[in-house]
């Protein structure tokens, strides 16, 4: 056998277990609601970029201790989490993240990554194999480089190709549109390029400040609507809330932050997700199957014009079960969030 024959058949093994692992955990999701589905963790707040638009990102910040970073999985692994992202900043500039990687794969659950991709090369892909990564993301905002974001496809076009070369893992690309992202046709550009590398290509809509609606111009909803309609499918089957994001619509929905979903910043915090830092804000050693409960029963009462497609995605496993019997205000308070029965 030929080491290309080979190398396409250990990909082709690797990704059909991954796809086992992943229904098995959607299955525990339908069948269990005391457990956390998807946390993302933050080990590096600093970023090497600058993009005008983001607020998840300092240049300043040091690594997360490793030990730390390990009781932190530990403690998410004792929470039943079954997938954990690691998100930034950036991830790839934590000296330890390898480390972090394979604590996760030890726990036996899903390892994913956010990334803005210019760290990757050759080797560094093949540590993140080694370490077992399952799901790498990048998100491409533009074709060339420009005051809003430096994510552009020009910069990346090699780093993509070293993906398709030697990445054993599970590659997505997203693109954008709104947000003030200049030329909505990149999208178009940027989605057929992941395709044509075999990687899974979806598209977002960029929030605004505080991670709620913004419409779509005219432009904008035609990139986004072809983009839907190709017939490469991706890998976030729950998107069906974006046709009313795109329409300027609020949706109704149950919101299952700070239960099935759960976001960890840099200083060990649980927050309902990246744009409501601060609520709960309670330490994740801290958080327990009792917090993950009463979230469980809690309304947000930003949750009908959140764009943050993550949440949405994790929340629609549970839409049709256990209405909320409780409401909390994100934003409204210093601290805890007070909880209204």
């Amino acid at each position: 056998m030929s080491a290309a024959r080979k190398l396409t058949v250990v990909r082709r093994l690797k990704a059909a277990s991954r796809k086992v692992r992943e229904l098995a955990l959607i299955g525990h999701a339908l069948t269990s609601t005391r457990h956390a589905v998807m946390a993302q963790i933050v080990p590096m707040r600093r970023c090497n970029l600058a993009c005008a638009y983001c607020n998840e990102y300092d240049d300043h910040s040091d690594p997360v201790p490793l030990d730390e970073m390990l009781r932190r999985i530990d403690h998410l692994a004792r929470l039943g989490t079954s997938i954990i992202t690691i998100s930034g900043g950036e991830p790839l500039l934590h000296p330890e993240l390898d480390a972090i990687i394979a604590r996760i794969r030890h726990h036996g659950r899903m390892a994913g990554m956010i990334t803005n991709g210019y760290l990757l090369v050759p080797e560094r892909i093949q540590r993140l194999n080694r370490a077992g990564l399952d799901h790498l993301q990048i998100s491409i905002d533009n074709v060339q480089p420009d005051e809003i974001s430096k994510k552009s496809l020009k910069v990346l076009d090699k780093k993509l190709q070293f993906l398709a070369e030697y990445a054993d893992f599970h590659v997505n690309i997203n693109s954008v549109v709104g947000g003030g992202i200049k030329n909505p046709q990149d999208a178009l550009t940027i989605g057929r390029c992941a395709v044509g590398l075999g990687f899974t290509s979806t598209i977002g809509i960029i929030h605004d400040g505080d991670g709620q609606l913004k419409p779509l111009g005219t432009e904008e909803r035609s990139v986004w609507t072809e983009m839907r309609s190709w017939k490469k499918k991706n890998y976030s089957r729950f998107n069906q809330f974006q046709e009313k994001i795109a329409n300027g619509q609020p949706n109704e929905w149950r919101c299952r932050a700070g239960s099935r979903f759960l976001y960890i910043c840099e200083n060990g915090l649980v927050h309902y997700c990246s744009q409501q830092r601060g609520y709960p804000g309670v330490p994740l050693a801290e958080y327990t199957k009792t917090d993950l409960r009463r979230e469980f029963l809690t309304e947000k009462s930003c949750a009908p014009n959140c764009t943050v497609s993550c949440v949405h995605q994790i929340s629609y496993i549970d839409h049709w079960r256990a209405p909320q019997t409780s409401t909390t205000t994100p934003g409204s308070a210093e601290g805890l969030v007070k909880i209204r029965l």
